[in-house]
């Protein structure tokens, strides 16, 4: 019982009293997760609309170049909306003092960069970890989802471009 009550001492000192990063971080992976898996379908859906056109077949490296550049292009927009949303919950919680810090501060965490010199206020430094953690789902789901559309668009049908 007693190493029970030291392992969840963490929780409950006052100091580490967490709860309302735990209550801000969790929702906003689970949010920005959902809106990431939504945004990239509904890129999928135009690949696939992009890709089955005859334009495709008289043009396969210039189908390849745009639909590529698109897609990621349009991957990278769903990563500063995300980022955009921790940023307006940091504003919101009181954690950073204005929309500039807070979004460098988002991008900083989310890409696992941490070279601005940014900090949050000390009682919403483990939401920031979180917010790592989020990046790291978040552009895993991006590079499986950009290899899969490499291979949707370029090598898996004819090599990149109609090339083998």
């Amino acid at each position: 019982m007693i190493i029970a009550l030291a392992d969840i001492s963490f929780v409950t000192e006052p100091q580490f009293a967490w709860t309302g990063n735990w209550a801000w971080g969790l929702p906003l992976i689970l949010m920005t997760v959902i809106i990431h898996v939504l945004g990239l379908g509904l890129i999928a859906r135009g690949v696939g609309r992009v890709s089955s056109g005859k334009i495709e077949h008289r043009h396969p490296m210039a189908t390849f170049v745009v639909v590529m550049g698109a897609t990621t292009l349009l991957a990278t927009s769903l990563h500063a909306i995300e980022a955009g949303i921790w940023a307006s919950a940091y504003l919101l919680v009181g954690a950073l003092p204005d929309a500039r810090t807070a979004m460098l501060y988002s991008l900083s965490a989310m890409t696992s960069y941490g070279h601005a010199n940014l900090f949050l206020e000390a009682h919403w430094q483990l939401m920031g970890a979180m917010e790592a953690l989020n990046g790291w789902l978040l552009f895993g789901l991006s590079t499986a989802f950009l290899f899969g559309m490499i291979e949707k668009v370029g090598l898996g049908r004819h090599g990149v471009g109609g090339l083998k």
